[in-house]
């Protein structure tokens, strides 16, 4: 069977699948139903629920229902709709930037470095700036790892550095100077007023300052980043939520084995 849902015999679906049309599905095929949330800055009442709904209408949310009002204190409401969306995509004309390689896991990764390299490469990694968040950075660097797919500590061919949360991007590379490093994995969870923006372009500026861009593969990742992002800031790949240590390892040694070329 192909993958895709469109792509599947629509013998397994309602005969009101169109990939060409597509909306979200909750009861029925094609029926549009949507939960979203959000924050208001108005105390928890009957008007502030009435809000909540012209605001869901005004979104284009058919017939909204708020199923869950939470006072959070101050004058500020957290509320849960649920409606149907009119608005559709066409499923079949989706092209999505993203990493080129192929994904190995750890053994694999472990022998494509020893035949293709011959040496244990050097991996520094960091939550770099203001961000104190490690959780992002641990699931890849650590060797307990994360959802049972190791981290780089794990991994025989590789010498993983995790320095932690709140490193100035200059004492990390610092660090990546330091240890000869061969890859840098920024991690990046703080993003309100786009901080992470501002902190991973610095990075880019100091390493071509120090003439070191070109010598290292620079890689970031978090709940807001996409390859497309990342390729734009000057890194060489970007991984979002949902990503594990085998996505970043096996771009990194690809993209080394194919810079040696």
């Amino acid at each position: 069977m192909s993958s895709g849902l469109y792509s599947m015999d629509k013998r397994d679906f309602d005969i009101t699948l169109d990939p060409k049309n597509m909306r979200p599905y909750g009861d029925t095929m094609n029926d549009g139903k949507v939960q979203l949330s959000f924050t208001l800055p108005m105390k928890a009442d009957e008007v502030a629920m009435e809000a909540a709904k012209q605001y869901a209408m005004k979104m284009g949310i058919a017939e909204p229902s708020v199923v869950n009002m939470m006072d959070l204190g101050v004058g500020f409401s957290f509320f849960v709709v649920f409606g149907s969306c009119a608005h559709t995509i066409d499923a079949t004309n989706i092209k999505v930037v993203k990493v080129e390689s192929s994904v190995m896991g750890m053994h694999e990764c472990d022998e494509y470095i020893k035949e293709n390299i011959g040496r244990k490469i050097v991996i520094v990694g960091a939550s770099t700036g203001t961000d104190a968040h490690t959780v992002g950075i641990d699931a890849i660097m650590n060797m307990k790892g994360y959802a049972g797919h190791y981290g780089l500590e794990r991994y025989d061919m590789i010498e993983a550095i995790n320095m932690g949360s709140s490193v100035p991007n200059e004492e990390f590379i610092k660090k990546a100077i330091e240890l000869k490093a061969d890859a840098l994995i920024v991690s990046q969870t703080v993003t309100q007023k786009d901080v992470h923006i501002h902190n991973l372009t610095n990075l880019i500026e100091l390493l071509e300052a120090e003439g070191l861009r070109d010598k290292l593969i620079v890689c970031c990742g978090g709940p807001r980043i996409s390859y497309e992002l990342a390729k734009e800031l000057g890194y060489d790949a970007g991984f979002g939520s949902g990503t594990f240590a085998d996505d970043v390892s096996s771009f990194i040694v690809q993209e080394m084995v194919a810079r040696k070329k």
